[in-house]
């Protein structure tokens, strides 16, 4: 043993370092993102699910490899497209370690198709979606109407297209009513803003057709009109919608959902009415044809007609016909004839009760009742006039009766109360102090009767007839009251 320490042979057991789970997890971690901040990834999306959070979760696969990806709600948000299983994506993110499975993922922060831009893979899923449910089957379009009284114009009110629409209906056909709703139609809120137009003219009871125009642009300013709510809006309108979106060469699901696609705004103000001279004219050529066909009917009618009237049936009907009038002739002669009977009866009988009436004038006798009605008025108003005479009298009589007794009454009681109050005033304490008497009141206020309650030093008040004085007891002396 010395002989190995003394050659330098011993040698130590070697240090080991332990990790737990947890910490070997959070150092793989810790590189791990260190070395691959920010990285991109392609593969093709496998596994693809959809968390209730909001977040997304797949699996990127390329060949036999693959890299699990979370992508969190406030990412997702900003994604044009829809993920769905068999994608070719581009992934940009982190790589991290999720502690609970000791698993390598790829936080998300941006996912694009490869090849395709987001935005035209967006447009392709949209437009497969809608086609499937039939929103742009040729039997769900409304007919446009061929001369509308009143039309809807969805657009920037500060557009180009909206001046090219109204122009053109202006020279078109002046009378048509237009009703605008300002809306924006590139942004975030373009496809929201569109969509409250057509709600808001579906609302109104006289609007015929409604127009959505937009004026060229890239496909990404265009965007907003492939929004899926816009699309369902359009689908649920009760009114006629045209589509106006962009060129001849752009297309939007607005333009498949809609009733009519027009290639520019320009050409839906040409679509949506026809000229007023157009009209005009096709209204000469319908009343010629009309005037044409009644005389045509007319000509004809009156040719059968002739030669109807000269067939035998027709001419017996007329024969039959002619007695008939000879006997409704009869008929009314013998009418009249009876009618100036009665009315000759009744005339007889009118003047026999003229002549009864004048014997019975009842002038006369309602001349005899008025003189007797005023004569027995004129004794009834002497009568009454006495009466109330005699009742004035009397009243007269008893105001001076009643009269001369208050005053009598009044009298005595005014005597009385002056010998009540010569007596009340004699036994009045002033009445007393007048007389030369004093009352002593001590500290209290209270009137002393007997020296015996007062104390040597002790104040008093004095009242007289006139004001009162304080005074200090010096001495006392008690008397008996008989003294």
């Amino acid at each position: 043993m010395a002989d190995t320490e003394q050659l330098g042979l011993m040698f130590a057991a070697p240090q080991r370092k332990v990790y737990s789970v947890r910490e070997l997890v959070a150092v793989l971690r810790t590189e791990v993102e260190r070395a691959f901040t920010d990285i991109y990834v392609e593969g093709e999306i496998s596994n693809y699910r959809p968390a209730d959070s909001g977040h997304l979760y797949f699996t990127l696969k390329d060949g036999s490899a693959q890299l699990r990806i979370v992508m969190w709600r406030s990412q997702v948000r900003l994604l044009r497209f829809r993920p769905e299983n068999g994608l070719a994506v581009i992934v940009r993110g982190r790589v991290t370690v999720y502690d609970e499975r000791g698993d390598l993922q790829l936080q998300a922060e941006m996912l694009e198709p490869k090849g395709a831009g987001a935005l035209q893979v967006a447009f392709e899923q949209l437009k497969a979606r809608l086609a499937s449910e039939g929103l742009f089957d040729a039997g769900r379009k409304k007919p446009i109407p061929a001369l509308p009284r009143q039309i809807g114009v969805v657009t920037s009110a500060r557009g180009a297209a909206l001046q090219d629409i109204l122009n053109i209906l202006r020279r078109r056909h002046e009378s048509v009513s237009v009703l605008i709703y300002d809306a924006r139609v590139q942004g975030e809120t373009a496809a929201s803003e569109v969509s409250s137009g057509v709600k808001q003219f579906n609302r109104m009871r006289d609007i015929d057709v409604i127009v959505i125009a937009r004026g060229g642009g890239s496909f990404e300013d265009l965007f907003a009109f492939n929004d899926e709510g816009l699309a369902r809006a359009i689908a649920a309108s009760k009114i006629p919608v045209i589509s106006a979106v962009g060129h001849e060469t752009d297309f939007t699901i607005c333009d498949f959902v809609a009733d009519l696609r027009a290639a520019t705004p320009s050409a839906a103000a040409e679509l949506v009415i026809h000229p007023k001279q157009e009209l005009v004219g096709r209204l000469k050529v319908l009343h010629d044809r009309l005037r044409q066909a009644v005389n045509y009917k007319l000509l004809r009618a009156n040719s059968t007609l002739s030669r109807l009237t000269q067939h035998s049936a027709l001419v017996r009907m007329a024969d039959a016909l002619a007695r008939r009038q000879q006997r409704v002739d009869d008929f009314v002669h013998r009418l009249e004839q009876s009618r100036g009977r009665v009315l000759e009866t009744l005339r007889r009988q009118q003047e026999a009760l003229e002549t009864r009436l004048r014997h019975q004038d009842m002038r006369v006798r309602l001349g005899d009742m008025r003189r007797q009605l005023d004569q027995q008025g004129n004794e009834l108003r002497s009568r009454w006039e006495r009466l109330l005479s005699e009742r004035r009298t009397r009243a007269e009589q008893l105001n001076v009766g009643l009269a001369r007794a208050t005053q009598t009454i009044l009298l005595r009681r005014n005597a009385h109360w002056e010998r009540l109050h010569n007596h009340l005033t004699a036994l009045s304490p002033t009445s007393i102090l007048a007389r030369g008497y004093a009352l002593v009141l001590d500290d209290e206020g209270k009137p002393v009767q007997d020296a015996g309650q007062l104390r040597i030093g002790e104040k008093v008040r004095t009242r007289l007839a006139r004001g009162e004085f304080s005074s200090t007891v010096d001495s006392t002396e008690t008397r008996s009251a008989t003294e």
